[in-house]
């Protein structure tokens, strides 16, 4: 293993217990991803290589899994549709939040309420947003906007913003979750002025980034972070069953269960290892990274519901438990929300009845 790597996932499991327990952002774990250079892994590497390392991340936080993918999928916008930007953001130090979520939209990312104002050849920022993850800790964001001249609300950008460039970066609320408390996904307005040339893609073209990196990048970041939530919540379970006289390593009841828990985390590794050849620009390719978000947030959570069955209550359902089952279930009873299935499924109905041949991917 990257001996980089080794160093962040200890700092993070030193502190995944606090930081849940406090809904506090782990600044630790952040620092030592700026000083591993993985925040810049986008710039040279892949969405392979990042996707391994977030699966990794996922078996000891999944919130700083979360995290990670999330910057990356930024940094991958500015790699695709920025490349005079990615500068910014080679040094491997600079951690970029999203700012896409509206009141009055939610998370819906095809259109904008929120307009700039044209300043001396600039833009001029000043837009809230309910849910910004690690904002109040990040260098630099990545915020939709109605483009200036747009006639319709689908007509949006995607506009790169240096901290410094901010003159008002505001927290507006607290966050209190249910689980993946340490994404610290707070309320926040964000007001400034930043250059037209920071427009990432095509002013009011923010559609076409979202259909090749946006959306399949967070679909595969999350099921990634999920899957390695799940995976590592399985095998600190295994090591309980085969170390414990408590459990019959024998018992057909004991060992159908476990075949059940691997067999959806394999599934849900096959999907992912699958998709991340996929070709996100036709239908199929769309239907197959919906699905694999829709089935990883299921398959992921059944898991670790059914591994809290499994080790009963001392083990499974206590906060106090080494396994941390029950921060992992909290923390992966969000997937299905995060974008929610229900708006996937619907999406990929639409498709699925427009492919009568029903080409898979």
């Amino acid at each position: 293993m990257n001996p980089a790597l080794e160093k962040v996932l200890a700092v993070t499991a030193e502190h995944a217990g606090r930081c849940d327990a406090e809904a506090a952002f782990p600044v630790e774990a952040l620092e030592a991803l700026r000083d591993s250079g993985l925040l810049a892994l986008p710039v040279a590497g892949s969405v392979r290589d990042v996707v391994d390392v977030t699966l990794r991340l996922g078996r000891e936080d999944m919130s700083v899994a979360m995290i990670y993918a999330m910057h990356c999928q930024q940094a991958f916008a500015l790699v695709r549709h920025a490349p005079a930007l990615v500068d910014r953001i080679r040094s491997g130090r600079v951690y970029l939040a999203s700012v896409t979520t509206e009141k009055g939209k939610g998370g819906h990312l095809l259109s904008s309420e929120s307009t700039v104002d044209w300043v001396d050849g600039s833009l001029r920022i000043d837009r809230d947003a309910p849910i910004v993850t690690g904002g109040v800790h990040a260098d630099a964001f990545l915020v939709t906007v109605l483009a200036p001249d747009a006639t319709s609300p689908t007509q949006v950008s995607l506009v790169y913003a240096d901290r410094s460039q901010l003159d008002v970066v505001e927290v507006l609320g607290g966050w209190d979750p249910l689980g993946m408390r340490a994404t610290h996904s707070v309320p926040m307005r964000l007001a400034g002025t930043v250059p037209a040339a920071q427009v990432v893609g095509e002013p009011g073209g923010f559609r076409d980034v979202v259909a090749t990196t946006f959306g399949p990048l967070a679909h595969l970041g999350w099921a990634a972070a999920w899957l390695g939530a799940a995976s590592g919540a399985f095998s600190r379970v295994l090591g309980l069953v085969r170390g414990s006289r408590q459990f019959d390593p024998s018992s057909e009841l004991l060992l159908t269960r476990i075949a059940q828990v691997r067999g959806r985390l394999e599934v849900v590794h096959a999907l992912l290892r699958h998709t991340l050849d996929a070709d996100f620009s036709t239908g199929a390719g769309q239907m197959l990274v919906n699905t694999l978000k829709v089935r990883a947030a299921s398959e992921c959570f059944a898991a670790v519901d059914e591994l809290v069955e499994l080790v009963g209550l001392r083990h499974g359902y206590l906060r106090s438990s080494d396994l941390a089952l029950e921060r992992t279930f909290r923390d992966l009873r969000s997937a299905s929300l995060n974008y929610s299935n229900d708006r996937l499924l619907l999406a990929n109905g639409a498709l699925a009845l427009l492919d009568r041949q029903v080409r898979l991917a």
